[in-house]
């Protein structure tokens, strides 16, 4: 690890991609995303693990990018909102209506691509506890749950 002014030039693996940036010890994963590559679909917020907004995935799993600090994700394969590349969950968030002000969106679709890889047989109480990792202030979760619901429902077929 090269260091530079105090900070370390590290590799991250964002959405397929390797590439070198240089970070503070100190610096979160969800800055670094937004800040260094340009990829803001993972939201502030509350910045403190509760909204889920800045959810992203590390080696396919649902991560706080607020919590987590960049140099963690050294040797990690990180995906964002914009390396879901048309996932059948971006379809069915938009024929479902699963979203209002879309600010929560991208957390909730990276919750919801991961549980459809890691629980293709999840069950209502499988779905409501995954959801309860984020927070989405406008919707009434309907909309959320039928877009999870549909694209488990094709992936059974």
């Amino acid at each position: 690890m090269l260091k530079i002014e105090g900070k370390s030039i590290i590799e991250l693996d964002i959405n397929g991609q390797k590439k070198d940036v240089a970070v503070l010890p100190s610096d979160i994963l969800l800055y670094v995303i937004r800040e260094h590559f340009g990829l803001t679909g993972a939201k502030p917020s509350c910045e403190n693990g509760d909204c889920g907004a800045c959810t992203v995935l590390v080696d396919g799993w649902p991560v706080k990018s607020c919590l987590m600090l960049a140099v963690e994700a050294i040797g990690h394969k990180i995906t964002t909102v914009e390396g879901l590349n048309n996932a059948p969950i971006q379809k069915a968030f938009i024929e479902n209506w699963g979203f209002q002000c879309g600010y929560c969106t991208s957390g909730f679709l990276m919750v919801c691509h991961s549980l459809a890889k890691l629980h293709p047989d999840a069950d209502e109480y499988v779905i409501e506890e995954w959801l309860q990792s984020n927070i989405c202030r406008c919707t009434g979760y309907e909309e959320i749950r039928n877009a999870i619901k549909s694209v488990l429902s094709s992936m059974s077929k």
